[in-house]
Protein backbone atom coordinates (compact mmCIF):
# COMPACT_ATOMS: atom_id res chain seq x y z
CA UNK A 1 0.00 0.00 0.00
CA UNK A 2 1.10 3.52 -1.10
CA UNK A 3 1.72 6.00 1.64
CA UNK A 4 2.95 8.85 0.64
CA UNK A 5 1.33 12.68 0.75
CA UNK A 6 -2.29 13.31 2.40
CA UNK A 7 -2.99 9.22 2.24
CA UNK A 8 0.25 8.47 5.11
CA UNK A 9 -1.67 11.03 7.53
CA UNK A 10 -4.81 9.53 7.42
CA UNK A 11 -3.05 5.62 7.84
CA UNK A 12 -1.00 6.50 10.64
CA UNK A 13 -4.13 8.05 12.41
CA UNK A 14 -5.75 6.36 15.21
CA UNK A 15 -9.43 5.09 14.92
CA UNK A 16 -10.17 8.12 16.97
CA UNK A 17 -8.51 10.31 14.83
CA UNK A 18 -9.68 9.18 11.60
CA UNK A 19 -13.44 9.08 12.88
CA UNK A 20 -13.35 13.06 13.48
CA UNK A 21 -11.10 13.84 10.02
CA UNK A 22 -14.02 11.49 8.33
CA UNK A 23 -16.63 13.75 10.09
CA UNK A 24 -14.77 16.57 9.21
CA UNK A 25 -15.14 15.42 5.51
CA UNK A 26 -18.78 14.71 5.86
CA UNK A 27 -20.09 17.75 7.92
CA UNK A 28 -17.92 20.19 4.52
CA UNK A 29 -21.00 19.90 2.29
CA UNK A 30 -23.39 21.83 5.25
CA UNK A 31 -20.79 24.29 6.03
CA UNK A 32 -22.02 27.15 3.94
CA UNK A 33 -25.77 26.88 6.23
CA UNK A 34 -23.52 27.89 9.58
CA UNK A 35 -23.37 31.31 7.27
CA UNK A 36 -27.58 31.63 7.29
CA UNK A 37 -29.21 33.10 10.31
CA UNK A 38 -31.36 31.25 12.46
CA UNK A 39 -34.57 33.89 11.41
CA UNK A 40 -34.85 36.59 8.67
CA UNK A 41 -37.24 39.13 9.75
CA UNK A 42 -39.99 40.16 7.33
CA UNK A 43 -41.52 43.33 7.48
CA UNK A 44 -45.18 43.18 6.95
CA UNK A 45 -47.85 46.63 7.65
CA UNK A 46 -51.00 44.22 7.48
CA UNK A 47 -52.11 41.82 9.92
CA UNK A 48 -52.15 38.13 8.68
CA UNK A 49 -55.52 37.95 7.92
CA UNK A 50 -55.45 40.24 5.73
CA UNK A 51 -54.64 38.65 2.14
CA UNK A 52 -51.43 41.02 1.86
CA UNK A 53 -50.42 39.37 5.21
CA UNK A 54 -51.42 35.74 3.53
CA UNK A 55 -49.65 36.46 0.72
CA UNK A 56 -46.54 37.44 2.88
CA UNK A 57 -47.03 34.03 4.97
CA UNK A 58 -47.15 32.28 1.52
CA UNK A 59 -43.59 33.42 0.82
CA UNK A 60 -42.33 32.22 4.23
CA UNK A 61 -43.62 28.82 3.60
CA UNK A 62 -42.03 28.99 0.28
CA UNK A 63 -38.61 29.75 1.22
CA UNK A 64 -38.84 27.31 3.56
CA UNK A 65 -39.76 24.52 0.90
CA UNK A 66 -37.53 25.68 -1.96
CA UNK A 67 -34.60 25.75 0.71
CA UNK A 68 -34.94 22.63 2.12
CA UNK A 69 -35.31 24.42 5.31
CA UNK A 70 -31.95 26.16 4.92
CA UNK A 71 -34.15 29.76 4.98
CA UNK A 72 -36.13 30.04 7.83
CA UNK A 73 -38.30 34.11 7.34
CA UNK A 74 -40.29 34.66 10.08
CA UNK A 75 -42.88 37.39 9.32
CA UNK A 76 -43.35 40.48 11.66
CA UNK A 77 -47.39 41.58 10.89
CA UNK A 78 -48.80 45.14 11.95
CA UNK A 79 -45.12 46.68 11.23
CA UNK A 80 -44.56 45.47 14.83
CA UNK A 81 -40.65 45.97 13.89
CA UNK A 82 -41.19 49.21 13.55
CA UNK A 83 -43.60 49.72 16.09
CA UNK A 84 -46.16 51.12 13.36
CA UNK A 85 -43.62 53.56 11.67
CA UNK A 86 -43.97 51.66 8.06
CA UNK A 87 -42.80 54.46 6.25
CA UNK A 88 -39.60 54.19 7.93
CA UNK A 89 -39.26 50.18 6.29
CA UNK A 90 -37.39 50.84 3.19
CA UNK A 91 -34.27 53.21 5.16
CA UNK A 92 -34.31 49.45 8.01
CA UNK A 93 -34.17 46.90 5.47
CA UNK A 94 -31.25 49.16 3.48
CA UNK A 95 -28.86 48.91 6.57
CA UNK A 96 -30.14 45.49 7.25
CA UNK A 97 -31.92 46.17 10.25
CA UNK A 98 -34.89 44.32 9.10
CA UNK A 99 -33.96 41.57 6.32
CA UNK A 100 -36.59 41.68 3.68
CA UNK A 101 -40.22 43.21 3.45
CA UNK A 102 -43.52 42.47 1.80
CA UNK A 103 -44.29 46.00 1.10
CA UNK A 104 -46.42 48.82 -0.16
CA UNK A 105 -45.30 51.02 -2.66
CA UNK A 106 -46.90 53.99 -0.66
CA UNK A 107 -44.54 52.91 2.23
CA UNK A 108 -41.40 53.04 -0.22
CA UNK A 109 -42.48 56.29 -2.09
CA UNK A 110 -40.34 58.48 0.87
CA UNK A 111 -37.18 56.66 -0.43
CA UNK A 112 -38.22 55.47 -3.73
CA UNK A 113 -39.70 58.29 -5.43
CA UNK A 114 -40.42 56.92 -8.79
CA UNK A 115 -43.36 54.27 -6.92
CA UNK A 116 -45.53 57.39 -7.00
CA UNK A 117 -45.99 56.32 -10.58
CA UNK A 118 -48.58 54.31 -9.49
CA UNK A 119 -50.25 56.87 -7.08
CA UNK A 120 -50.74 59.39 -9.97
CA UNK A 121 -54.50 60.15 -9.36
CA UNK A 122 -57.01 58.54 -12.10
CA UNK A 123 -53.71 57.46 -14.45
CA UNK A 124 -53.78 54.18 -14.58
CA UNK A 125 -57.82 52.67 -13.91
CA UNK A 126 -57.34 49.24 -14.87
CA UNK A 127 -55.47 45.68 -14.19
CA UNK A 128 -54.84 45.41 -17.45
CA UNK A 129 -52.86 48.69 -17.84
CA UNK A 130 -51.05 48.00 -13.80
CA UNK A 131 -49.81 44.59 -15.23
CA UNK A 132 -48.11 46.51 -18.54
CA UNK A 133 -46.25 48.82 -15.83
CA UNK A 134 -45.25 46.20 -13.56
CA UNK A 135 -43.52 44.24 -16.45
CA UNK A 136 -42.87 46.82 -18.77
CA UNK A 137 -40.24 50.04 -18.63
CA UNK A 138 -41.87 51.54 -15.90
CA UNK A 139 -41.92 49.05 -13.64
CA UNK A 140 -38.16 48.71 -13.98
CA UNK A 141 -37.29 52.08 -13.51
CA UNK A 142 -39.22 51.59 -9.80
CA UNK A 143 -36.86 48.34 -9.15
CA UNK A 144 -33.91 50.32 -10.64
CA UNK A 145 -34.14 53.19 -8.19
CA UNK A 146 -34.57 50.35 -5.45
CA UNK A 147 -31.09 48.82 -5.91
CA UNK A 148 -29.32 52.41 -5.85
CA UNK A 149 -30.66 52.72 -2.39
CA UNK A 150 -29.40 49.23 -0.98
CA UNK A 151 -32.45 46.83 -1.67
CA UNK A 152 -32.71 43.83 -4.09
CA UNK A 153 -36.20 43.87 -5.47
CA UNK A 154 -37.65 40.35 -6.04
CA UNK A 155 -41.48 40.46 -7.31
CA UNK A 156 -44.22 42.18 -7.26
CA UNK A 157 -47.72 41.50 -5.75
CA UNK A 158 -50.52 43.59 -4.96
CA UNK A 159 -52.58 45.16 -2.51
CA UNK A 160 -55.33 46.77 -5.37
CA UNK A 161 -56.96 49.98 -6.76
CA UNK A 162 -58.35 52.01 -4.12
CA UNK A 163 -61.56 52.92 -3.77
CA UNK A 164 -63.80 55.52 -1.21
CA UNK A 165 -66.32 55.10 1.25
CA UNK A 166 -68.64 57.04 3.59
CA UNK A 167 -71.19 57.28 5.77
CA UNK A 168 -73.05 60.16 4.05
CA UNK A 169 -74.04 59.94 0.23
CA UNK A 170 -72.96 57.77 -2.64
CA UNK A 171 -69.80 59.44 -5.15
CA UNK A 172 -70.80 59.72 -8.10
CA UNK A 173 -69.59 63.35 -8.94
CA UNK A 174 -66.58 65.64 -7.92
CA UNK A 175 -69.04 67.84 -5.82
CA UNK A 176 -70.23 64.40 -4.24
CA UNK A 177 -67.02 64.63 -2.07
CA UNK A 178 -66.91 68.28 -1.41
CA UNK A 179 -66.91 68.77 2.24
CA UNK A 180 -66.47 65.13 3.40
CA UNK A 181 -63.72 64.57 6.06
CA UNK A 182 -61.83 61.38 4.75
CA UNK A 183 -59.15 59.65 6.51
CA UNK A 184 -56.45 58.78 3.73
CA UNK A 185 -52.63 57.40 4.11
CA UNK A 186 -50.14 59.63 5.24
CA UNK A 187 -48.57 60.34 1.39
CA UNK A 188 -48.37 63.71 0.57
CA UNK A 189 -49.84 62.92 -3.33
CA UNK A 190 -53.20 61.12 -1.72
CA UNK A 191 -53.88 64.33 0.83
CA UNK A 192 -53.73 66.73 -2.51
CA UNK A 193 -56.01 64.66 -4.57
CA UNK A 194 -58.90 64.55 -2.16
CA UNK A 195 -58.21 68.45 -0.97
CA UNK A 196 -58.33 69.10 -4.89
CA UNK A 197 -61.56 67.31 -5.32
CA UNK A 198 -62.80 69.71 -2.28
CA UNK A 199 -62.54 66.93 0.70
CA UNK A 200 -60.55 67.03 3.54
CA UNK A 201 -58.40 64.67 4.11
CA UNK A 202 -56.98 63.70 7.37
CA UNK A 203 -53.95 61.38 8.06
CA UNK A 204 -54.43 58.69 11.09
CA UNK A 205 -53.95 55.47 12.00
CA UNK A 206 -56.42 53.07 11.94
CA UNK A 207 -57.29 53.04 15.37
CA UNK A 208 -58.08 56.31 15.83
CA UNK A 209 -59.66 56.30 12.28
CA UNK A 210 -62.17 53.58 13.96
CA UNK A 211 -63.44 55.90 16.70
CA UNK A 212 -63.57 58.84 14.83
CA UNK A 213 -66.09 57.18 11.94
CA UNK A 214 -67.65 56.09 15.19
CA UNK A 215 -67.94 59.85 16.54
CA UNK A 216 -69.19 61.06 13.39
CA UNK A 217 -65.87 63.19 13.37
CA UNK A 218 -64.46 61.54 9.91
CA UNK A 219 -67.02 60.74 7.15
CA UNK A 220 -65.18 58.43 4.76
CA UNK A 221 -61.67 56.42 3.93
CA UNK A 222 -60.37 55.30 0.93
CA UNK A 223 -58.75 51.38 0.66
CA UNK A 224 -58.66 48.34 -1.46
CA UNK A 225 -61.67 45.88 -1.76
CA UNK A 226 -59.09 43.16 0.26
CA UNK A 227 -58.91 45.35 2.79
CA UNK A 228 -62.68 46.52 3.25
CA UNK A 229 -63.71 43.11 3.85
CA UNK A 230 -61.18 42.26 7.03
CA UNK A 231 -62.17 45.62 8.04
CA UNK A 232 -65.63 44.83 8.29
CA UNK A 233 -66.18 48.34 6.72
CA UNK A 234 -69.68 48.34 6.74
CA UNK A 235 -69.46 48.69 10.17
CA UNK A 236 -68.85 52.47 10.32
CA UNK A 237 -69.75 53.31 6.12
CA UNK A 238 -72.95 52.76 4.09
CA UNK A 239 -71.75 53.70 0.30
CA UNK A 240 -68.78 52.39 -1.36
CA UNK A 241 -67.30 53.73 -4.82
CA UNK A 242 -65.32 51.84 -6.78
CA UNK A 243 -63.61 54.02 -9.35
CA UNK A 244 -60.06 52.84 -9.19
CA UNK A 245 -58.61 56.43 -8.56
CA UNK A 246 -55.31 54.74 -8.12
CA UNK A 247 -53.31 51.75 -7.03
CA UNK A 248 -51.42 50.36 -4.78
CA UNK A 249 -48.85 47.62 -5.71
CA UNK A 250 -46.99 45.75 -3.10
CA UNK A 251 -43.14 44.96 -3.38
CA UNK A 252 -40.93 41.87 -2.12
CA UNK A 253 -37.41 42.64 -1.51
CA UNK A 254 -34.37 42.01 0.16
CA UNK A 255 -31.30 43.91 1.55
CA UNK A 256 -29.11 43.99 -1.23
CA UNK A 257 -25.85 43.59 0.88
CA UNK A 258 -27.19 40.35 2.44
CA UNK A 259 -28.90 39.08 -0.89
CA UNK A 260 -25.17 39.10 -2.90
CA UNK A 261 -24.06 37.08 0.34
CA UNK A 262 -26.51 34.16 -0.58
CA UNK A 263 -25.13 31.27 -3.08
CA UNK A 264 -27.00 31.09 -5.98
CA UNK A 265 -28.91 28.00 -5.71
CA UNK A 266 -30.51 30.08 -2.67
CA UNK A 267 -31.03 33.50 -4.64
CA UNK A 268 -32.49 31.15 -7.06
CA UNK A 269 -35.41 29.09 -4.28
CA UNK A 270 -35.56 32.18 -2.62
CA UNK A 271 -36.79 34.26 -6.25
CA UNK A 272 -39.35 31.74 -7.13
CA UNK A 273 -40.60 32.00 -4.21
CA UNK A 274 -41.26 35.45 -4.32
CA UNK A 275 -42.53 35.55 -7.71
CA UNK A 276 -45.21 32.30 -6.90
CA UNK A 277 -46.26 33.86 -3.43
CA UNK A 278 -46.84 37.47 -5.75
CA UNK A 279 -48.80 35.61 -8.28
CA UNK A 280 -51.19 34.14 -5.66
CA UNK A 281 -51.42 37.19 -3.33
CA UNK A 282 -52.56 39.10 -6.73
CA UNK A 283 -55.07 36.84 -7.17
CA UNK A 284 -56.33 36.93 -3.60
CA UNK A 285 -56.61 40.75 -4.10
CA UNK A 286 -58.19 40.51 -7.50
CA UNK A 287 -60.53 37.54 -6.82
CA UNK A 288 -64.05 38.50 -7.63
CA UNK A 289 -63.14 41.45 -9.62
CA UNK A 290 -61.76 40.43 -12.81
CA UNK A 291 -64.39 37.86 -13.42
CA UNK A 292 -62.90 34.42 -13.07
CA UNK A 293 -59.47 34.86 -14.00
CA UNK A 294 -57.96 35.00 -10.39
CA UNK A 295 -60.23 32.67 -9.05
CA UNK A 296 -59.39 30.02 -11.45
CA UNK A 297 -55.57 30.92 -10.78
CA UNK A 298 -56.48 30.27 -6.68
CA UNK A 299 -58.20 27.04 -7.51
CA UNK A 300 -55.49 25.63 -10.21
CA UNK A 301 -52.45 26.95 -9.62
CA UNK A 302 -52.43 26.73 -5.49
CA UNK A 303 -55.92 24.95 -4.52
CA UNK A 304 -56.66 27.65 -2.71
CA UNK A 305 -61.18 28.08 -2.30
CA UNK A 306 -61.95 32.19 -1.47
CA UNK A 307 -63.83 32.53 1.78
CA UNK A 308 -65.31 35.51 0.01
CA UNK A 309 -64.87 34.81 -3.45
CA UNK A 310 -67.61 38.02 -4.72
CA UNK A 311 -66.51 40.85 -1.94
CA UNK A 312 -68.70 43.43 -3.98
CA UNK A 313 -71.69 41.16 -3.23
CA UNK A 314 -71.15 40.33 0.09
CA UNK A 315 -70.21 44.00 0.76
CA UNK A 316 -73.74 44.40 -0.09
CA UNK A 317 -75.01 41.60 1.59
CA UNK A 318 -74.01 43.53 4.81
CA UNK A 319 -76.34 46.57 3.50
CA UNK A 320 -73.58 49.14 1.78
CA UNK A 321 -74.82 50.49 -1.50
CA UNK A 322 -72.01 49.73 -3.81
CA UNK A 323 -71.47 52.41 -6.96
CA UNK A 324 -69.06 51.86 -10.18
CA UNK A 325 -68.58 54.60 -11.87
CA UNK A 326 -68.78 55.01 -15.68
CA UNK A 327 -65.76 55.93 -18.40
CA UNK A 328 -67.39 59.41 -18.50
CA UNK A 329 -67.76 59.92 -14.69
CA UNK A 330 -64.28 58.54 -14.46
CA UNK A 331 -63.60 61.00 -16.83
CA UNK A 332 -64.85 63.72 -14.26
CA UNK A 333 -62.72 62.77 -11.94
CA UNK A 334 -59.42 62.75 -13.83
CA UNK A 335 -60.65 66.05 -15.14
CA UNK A 336 -61.23 67.49 -11.48
CA UNK A 337 -57.65 66.04 -10.50
CA UNK A 338 -56.17 67.20 -13.43
CA UNK A 339 -53.33 69.88 -11.55
CA UNK A 340 -52.29 67.19 -9.24
CA UNK A 341 -51.52 64.73 -11.73
CA UNK A 342 -49.66 67.23 -13.50
CA UNK A 343 -47.76 68.79 -10.65
CA UNK A 344 -46.30 65.53 -9.51
CA UNK A 345 -45.80 64.30 -13.04
CA UNK A 346 -42.82 66.97 -12.54
CA UNK A 347 -42.01 65.83 -9.18
CA UNK A 348 -41.67 62.14 -10.32
CA UNK A 349 -40.15 62.75 -13.39
CA UNK A 350 -41.94 63.50 -16.77
CA UNK A 351 -39.18 60.85 -18.66
CA UNK A 352 -40.77 58.08 -16.40
CA UNK A 353 -44.44 59.09 -16.91
CA UNK A 354 -43.94 59.08 -20.44
CA UNK A 355 -42.40 55.40 -19.77
CA UNK A 356 -45.66 53.97 -17.70
CA UNK A 357 -47.49 55.80 -20.68
CA UNK A 358 -46.00 53.80 -23.63
CA UNK A 359 -46.08 50.83 -21.38
CA UNK A 360 -49.82 50.71 -20.78
CA UNK A 361 -50.37 51.69 -24.72
CA UNK A 362 -48.33 48.34 -25.59
CA UNK A 363 -51.02 45.69 -27.21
Amino acid sequence: MRKTGAWTVVLKCSSWACVVLAGMFCMAPVGHSADFKKEYKLQVNVGPSFYWGIGASKFADLVKEKTGGRIHIKPYFGSSLLKGAQLNCAQMVAKGVIDCAYESTINISPVIGEANVFHLPFFINSFDNLDKMKAGQSGRAVFDAMTQKGLQPLAWAENGFRQVTNSKRPIQTPEDLKGLRIRVVGNPLFMETFRQLGADPVNMNWGDAQTAFQQGVVDGQENPVGVLVPLQIWQYHQYATMWNYLVDPLVIYWNQKQWQAFPSDIQKAILEAAEASGRFEIALCRAGLDGEQSIGILKNEFNYEMEVPNPVQFMESKGMTVTFLDDDQVKAFAEATRPVLEKWTQEIGAELVAKAKADMEKK
